[in-house]
């Protein structure tokens, strides 16, 4: 078969999003928006309610700027324009649409109307079959999330940025890509996925780009953003490319997968023995400071001489890296297994799976996939989880509050100015 031509050369496809999306009804705001005097004071109370959803500029002040024309779509729905005074960052004075949460971006259906097939997208339910249960058409579907993609996760994601976390990790989801082999350069934090971008190499040139689209969207909420740690498997391109982008940042390597080789070179030689082997690797990771830490390892590399009789893969990978995992004792909130960035990897990996990958150009697997993303981050948690008593969606467990109870008027509200500017820090 012929090959499909696609562009082997990534670039950013997130975009500055120049709307305000609002909780409010579109019947309440038709109502506010068809008098200018009344539609100024609700936006003023709207900017003292939820500051973070507007530009910094705004505190400077607005103006009344147009009326946009019904759309073709919608015919019955319009929104309203505001002008900034204060010039941003380019010089310009920027042009906002304040819109309400029940109508989908760009026009392309009401949000209570396709939430349910946007729920089911999450879990890798195909685009013929949406179209087959909720209408429509594939295409239909398709560039519906391809615009959910443009967004910049972590603005969406992180709605105070005293929230952005100081400790992250970072893993590589193996993928094929018209194929090929290409990387998914993921980032956790605070259990949410904050960056995934498709690398077509795993060296460090491509994986420093990759990487480097959380960094840029990280810095438009916080300029100064500097995490302190990062948790990574061992690769030396992540390491690299985390410590060129971050400098001072301390690379933690994790310890379930020195385990993971201990396991897989001594469980069938020493099957007698591996329970021990598990239990001693095990009590050497919850050793309270470095000094325990290197007394338990000792006695372990001791016992082992004796018990196994023999030079192991055991011993050695014990000590080899004794010294990259113990740099976790200086930073007691760092993230010292990969965990937690597994259990967002089990179903990306589902998903993959069930979208068969991709066929396609980079930049709409891109999209594809940060759109996966942010349904994935703003997804109520199970009804049977523990943890949703506590919270409804990771987004919501990490910002601690919601705009809207609904998660995908909640996702659209939270995706209001993100890429335009450095956030509001008030609460």
């Amino acid at each position: 078969m012929p090959q499909r031509q696609y562009t082997k050369e990534p670039s950013k496809v997130a975009k500055g999003n120049p709307r305000v999306i609002l909780p409010i009804s579109l019947d309440e705001y038709q109502e506010k928006m068809s008098d200018a005097k009344q539609f100024r004071h609700w936006l003023d109370r709207m900017v003292a309610e939820y500051p973070r959803l507007f530009p910094a500029e705004i505190e400077q002040g607005y103006r009344l700027h147009d009326t946009l024309p019904a759309s073709s779509k919608l015919p019955n729905v319009c929104f309203r324009r505001i002008k900034l005074k204060a010039a941003n960052e380019a010089g310009r004075q920027q042009v906002l649409t304040i819109g309400s949460s029940e109508v989908m971006p760009y026009m392309t259906g009401y949000t209570d109307e396709v939430e349910k097939a946007l729920f089911l997208r999450r879990f890798g339910v195909p685009f013929w079959a949406l179209s087959y249960v909720f209408g429509h058409n594939d295409d239909y579907w398709y560039n519906m999330l391809n615009r959910l993609g443009r967004y910049e996760i972590v603005g969406t994601v992180v709605q105070d940025p005293d929230r952005l976390p100081t400790d992250l990790l970072a893993d590589e989801k193996h993928v094929r890509f018209n194929g090929e082999k290409g990387f998914i350069a993921t980032t956790v934090g605070a259990d949410c996925v904050l960056g995934a971008s498709l690398a077509l190499a795993d060296d460090e040139a491509a994986l420093t780009q990759a990487y480097g689209h959380f960094k840029d969207e990280a810095q438009h909420v916080a300029s100064d953003y500097q995490p302190e740690t990062v948790n990574t498997d061992g690769w030396l391109a992540t390491r690299k490319s985390w410590q060129a982008l971050f400098p001072t940042i301390t690379v933690i390597q994790c310890f379930l997968h020195a385990f993971l080789k201990i396991r897989e070179r001594t469980k069938r030689r020493f099957r007698d023995l591996y329970g021990d082997i598990q239990q001693q690797v095990w009590d050497i990771y919850h050793a309270t400071d470095r000094q325990a830490f290197f007394r338990q390892l000792a006695d372990f590399e001791l016992w082992a001489a004796k018990a196994l009789r023999t030079s192991t893969g055991c011993r050695q990978q014990a000590r080899a890296k004794a010294d990259d995992f113990a740099l976790a004792f200086d930073h007691p909130t760092a993230y010292r297994t990969s965990n937690m960035i597994d259990r967002h990897m089990i179903p990306l990996d589902r998903w993959l799976c069930a979208s068969r990958y991709f066929h396609g150009n980079w930049a709409s697997a891109e999209l594809q996939i940060r759109a996966w993303v942010l349904l994935h981050d703003f997804m109520p948690f199970c009804p049977r989880a523990k943890i949703r008593e506590r919270a409804l969606s990771p987004a919501h467990q990490l910002n601690r509050f919601v705009y809207h109870e609904n998660w995908l008027h909640n996702l659209l509200i939270s995706t209001s100015s993100t890429g335009l500017c450095t956030y509001h820090r008030k609460c």
